[in-house]
């Protein structure tokens, strides 16, 4: 039987509110399933305050590492054509596609086994079982999404702007600095929301490198973790509500100031 524009239109928005209406539901779950009172009073509770403040850190300190190290990185893949170009494209979208739980592992062996892991821990940067391994866990994950917002951002900009201020005085760099720099700004903005958002949710990763320790690597994932294995559910829900308003909020900035086209 022929389906008409009509029939097919109601189809696929039937579809849409469906998923939309599965989602809500999940997060209705969530944050109905305790009082305001019991949420509040957890929320105040010493290990979530702990929790977010750990969070709010880390998730912080990462998202910086990961804009200065995507920005020139970003840059010369988007600008530049190099030998080996494919491959390092391919190596750098890998965190993208790899379980975090997997890079977890790989950040273990790499700063817990190794000859380099020992001279870092010498001048004391200890990633094991501390909260510097939450950062670089966090880095990790996320850093491949903020290189291809960056990459697409900067492929959207016309590099005569710099061919220009270079025939005006500058050298490349201040051409960078003075004329693509300010025009990526949006998708500057996203990226930054989005890659501290998914730090602050960061779970696998951080619990294979920094562990799951009460009140010395316990973030928001973590606290929900932990909580939820000791069946302290009004703690977990707490969490899990943070996360959510966490997560709210920067796909409403994400999509007002960058939107999914940064994302290809």
């Amino acid at each position: 039987m022929p389906i008409n524009e009509s029939t097919f239109k109601i189809l696929t928005i039937s579809i849409a509110l469906l998923l939309t209406a599965f989602i809500l539901s999940l997060v209705a779950c969530i944050v109905t399933h305790t009082s305001p009172q019991s949420l509040l009073a957890s929320i105040a509770s010493e290990e979530i305050r702990f929790a977010i403040k750990l969070s709010l850190l880390t998730s912080a300190v990462s998202t910086v590492m990961c804009i200065a190290v995507s920005i020139p990185a970003a840059h010369a893949l988007a600008r530049y054509d190099f030998f080996g170009k494919t491959l390092i494209n391919t190596i750098v979208d890998l965190p993208l596609a790899l379980p975090p739980l997997v890079a977890g592992v790989g950040l273990l062996l790499l700063f817990g086994t190794t000859s380099f892991g020992a001279w870092l821990s010498d001048f004391g940067l200890k990633f094991v079982f501390t909260p510097l391994g939450i950062i670089i866990a966090q880095f990790t994950v996320n850093i491949s999404f903020m290189l291809r917002i960056m990459r697409s951002t900067f492929e959207g900009i016309s590099p005569r702007y710099e061919y220009v201020a270079q025939t005006l005085g500058c050298n490349p760099m201040q051409a960078f600095l003075q004329t693509t720099l300010p025009m990526s700004k949006n998708g500057l903005l996203a990226g930054g929301i989005i890659t501290w958002s998914k730090g602050i949710g960061e779970f696998g990763a951080a619990l294979m490198l920094a562990g799951a320790t009460r009140l010395k690597t316990e973030t928001l994932p973590i606290s929900l973790f932990l909580n939820m294995s000791s069946n302290d559910l009004d703690l977990a829900i707490a969490a899990a509500t943070i996360l959510i308003v966490i997560s709210v909020a920067s796909l409403y900035i994400f999509e007002r100031y960058g939107g999914v086209t940064h994302l290809y």
